[in-house]
């Protein structure tokens, strides 16, 4: 159990807002199990800037994996968009540069869920939103090759490509079982 008067410049009655949030900090995380050295919380900060003072360093050799694991992600990236055909390249710049409205994503929830929802959620919705669409679209695309029709796809071809989706999913939307099968059955 840690007391006050550990921690530097309490014995002396020269607590600061920093040597607060420092013990506030190390509460909450003995409270949720998770053990962080004194020290950590009230060792000086050497560039000054104060970010990193709550954090737990990540170990040398969990550090160099995740850089070298970033390292190998982006260079098969590169060896992928190399390889890309102009076709392609132009669909993946499309994709990338493509996003649902994150406030429009975020009013949509709020008006379902009927409560303020934060930004990071609105975020990760918005992002399963952006693969759902795709997924859309490339159904609404094998629709339009099936019947051998060329142009932009119409509605007809989303029509489809949903009703589709559904088929391959159950229903979309819904906490309900694929069609046929009754959760509970007396």
């Amino acid at each position: 159990m840690i007391n006050a008067a550990s921690l530097p410049g309490v014995a002396s009655g020269a607590v600061t807002p920093a040597d607060a949030l420092a013990v506030q900090a190390l509460l909450a995380s003995r409270a949720a199990g998770i053990q962080i050295p004194v020290a950590a919380l009230t060792a000086g900060d050497d560039d000054g800037d104060g970010d990193d003072d709550f954090l737990p360093d990540m170990a040398d050799d969990d550090y160099s994996a995740q850089l070298s694991w970033q390292s190998q992600s982006k260079d098969n990236l590169k060896v992928l968009m190399d390889n890309f055909t102009p076709e392609q390249y132009d669909r993946y710049e499309a994709y990338r540069r493509n996003a649902l409205p994150k406030q429009a994503v975020r009013r949509v929830i709020q008006q379902t869920l009927g409560h303020q929802v934060s930004m990071p959620v609105a975020q990760v919705i918005a992002g399963f939103g952006k693969v759902f669409v795709g997924e859309i679209v490339e159904k609404a695309r094998e629709v339009q090759q099936r019947r051998g029709e060329t142009g932009p796809l119409s509605p007809d071809h989303l029509r489809e490509a949903y009703r589709a989706y559904q088929e391959e999913t159950g229903r979309v939307g819904s906490a309900r079982p694929l069609r046929g099968k009754k959760l509970f059955v007396r």
